[in-house]
């Protein structure tokens, strides 16, 4: 009929402009004078993300649970010119949240760019993993973004104006053995950013726009101990966080909707979604993906038996 040919030509356009603008360098817009609002910003890549959204001429709102690395972040953003404005918030409390964001709007004004950046691990196998450690991860990774988003999105639509950053990872559009808390986190981060943009686009809020960052495993010392299939670590080493927030960057100013980094994360993606289940385990073990927490777990057993395990 004509109505499906119609619309196979409007997919075949959106596909194509998509891939163009992967490929191509795209127009970036400007965000100076916006207010950002970056979530984890005491950690490595919250405070890259923070550096380079200051060196673009935005205002900083920084949140983080470690007061101290929270400033130590807001110093190096003063030392470029910008203004910022520091808050201590636990985001696996609800009322936190809300209470702060409220502080944000009488103190400083109203949020227009939203970087859902902050991230936890329990780091330990499923049945050894106290309770409380998995539902933290949960709260953080994936509950905070409902909060933070009912905080700030009302006065985004009332303007029609703002962008919702999600920073989620390839974790979370595949999964891999014995970090089930953060799989399931980062899932639930990918359901709701995409849920999210639906939303935006069935009420014609084109002027409210959302990026999806799934980054593959950076090496800030989240994952430490990480590893994969020795012949295959040369072809997929961990990310640098420059590397990985420069691209992210790019994207949020391209207003691009999603980003794998690298690209090649693309293909396990897409594999998950077009192969047998059988195909997909027998890829994941041959890449060593069935074993490569274990590393990173025992080294968190360490650092717990050593007391030096952090919970912020």
């Amino acid at each position: 009929t004509r109505s499906l040919a119609v619309f196979f030509v409007w997919l075949f356009g959106f596909s194509w402009t998509a891939i163009l603008q992967t490929f191509l360098r795209p127009r970036l817009k400007c965000i100076d004078g916006e207010l950002c609002l970056i979530t984890g910003a005491g950690g490595a890549l919250g405070r890259l993300f923070a550096l380079e959204f200051a060196k673009e001429g935005a205002h900083l709102v920084l949140w983080d649970c470690n007061a101290a690395a929270n400033e130590q972040t807001a110093r190096l953003v003063r030392e470029l010119g910008v203004r910022v404005h520091t808050y201590t918030v636990d985001l696996s409390k609800r009322q936190s949240i809300y209470e702060t964001a409220n502080r944000v709007r009488t103190e400083v004004g109203h949020v227009s760019i939203l970087v859902n950046n902050a991230g936890v691990v329990a780091g330990r196998r499923l049945l050894d993993c106290p309770d409380e450690l998995l539902e933290r991860t949960l709260l953080v990774n994936c509950h905070a973004l409902f909060w933070m988003t009912k905080a700030f999105l009302p006065r985004m639509k009332e303007q029609n104006h703002g962008h919702i950053v999600t920073v989620a990872s390839a974790l979370g559009l595949f999964s891999t053995a014995c970090v089930e808390d953060y799989c399931a986190s980062k899932f639930g981060a990918v359901g709701f950013h995409e849920s999210l943009t639906h939303e935006l686009i069935a009420e014609d809020l084109n002027g409210i726009k959302t990026t999806l960052v799934c980054p593959y495993i950076v090496d800030t010392g989240m994952f430490a101990g990480c590893e994969i299939r020795k012949e295959l670590r040369s072809i997929i080493p961990p990310l640098e966080p420059l590397y990985t927030v420069q691209q992210s960057m790019k994207a949020i100013l391209a207003e691009q909707q999603m980003i794998c980094i690298p690209r090649l994360m693309y293909i396990p993606f897409l594999a998950r979604a077009l192969l047998p289940w059988e195909a997909n385990v027998a890829t994941y073990r041959f890449m060593g993906g069935d074993k490569c927490m274990l590393p990173f777990i025992k080294n968190i057993e360490m650092k717990t038996s050593n007391g030096h395990t952090k919970l912020c």
